[in-house]
């Protein structure tokens, strides 16, 4: 298949693991990007601010923005983003957590592993 034959859109897969250190400045900084948000209605508004809250997972989520990580690459446009978060257990000794090793969980149609670019 030629590079014109080939879909020009690219699933980037991505997997952040964060450490909360200061729970009041994310809750903060969550309830206030809440309140900025101008599109929201006040129901709406009412429970992500209970949410975020109670949960820091949930406060991450209203302040990270998939648009932020591409919105300067040139020659790119978001086309759809999706994202989630959620507490975890981590132990970066691991070996569920080595980012480095092969585990062949994404691949494409033709079976190849598109993590090998990582």
């Amino acid at each position: 298949m030629t590079t014109s034959e080939t879909s020009q859109y690219v699933r980037l897969h991505v997997e952040l693991v964060l450490e909360i250190q200061d729970p009041g400045a994310l809750t903060g900084a969550a309830l206030e990007q809440i309140a900025d948000d101008e599109f929201m209605p006040d129901e709406e508004r009412a429970h992500a601010g209970a949410t975020v809250r109670e949960d820091g997972a949930e406060a991450l989520a209203y302040l990270v923005d998939p648009f932020d990580l591409v919105g300067e690459v040139p020659g790119v446009e978001l086309a759809q983003a999706s994202w989630s978060s959620e507490q975890i257990e981590y132990d970066p000794d691991a070996e569920e957590w080595d980012l480095d090793e092969e585990d062949g969980e994404y691949e494409d149609e033709a079976g190849t592993d598109d993590d090998a670019g990582r």
